[in-house]
């Protein structure tokens, strides 16, 4: 013999009737504070936190090899200027005594 029973009720009303907690309200709650945590969060950040914070560190330490590429170049070419500056002087000492 085979019986079917169709129950027709809400997901509330099963739930109390089974006598399962309501976390409805527990959800919303912890809902609303994460999503007030998160506008908090993210009006405080200025837009280059926000990168240094999302941006993988490999990627933030690209920016530190690009400013010694750059403090590098920089060095050498005051080197350079220097030399030939030295250069010119001496060539203008040159062309005096000749």
């Amino acid at each position: 013999m085979k019986v079917t029973v169709n129950v027709e009720c809400s997901p509330e009303e099963a739930r109390a009737f089974l006598g399962l907690p309501d976390v409805a309200p527990m959800q919303q709650a912890l809902m609303a504070d994460l999503e007030q945590r998160l506008r908090d969060n993210i009006q405080a950040m200025s837009p280059d936190a926000m990168i240094k914070t999302w941006l993988p560190a490999s990627l933030q330490n690209v920016e530190q090899a690009q400013k010694v590429f750059w403090s590098q170049i920089q060095q050498t070419m005051a080197g350079l200027a220097s030399t030939t500056s030295n250069a010119m002087t001496s060539f203008v000492d040159r062309g005096d005594k000749g």
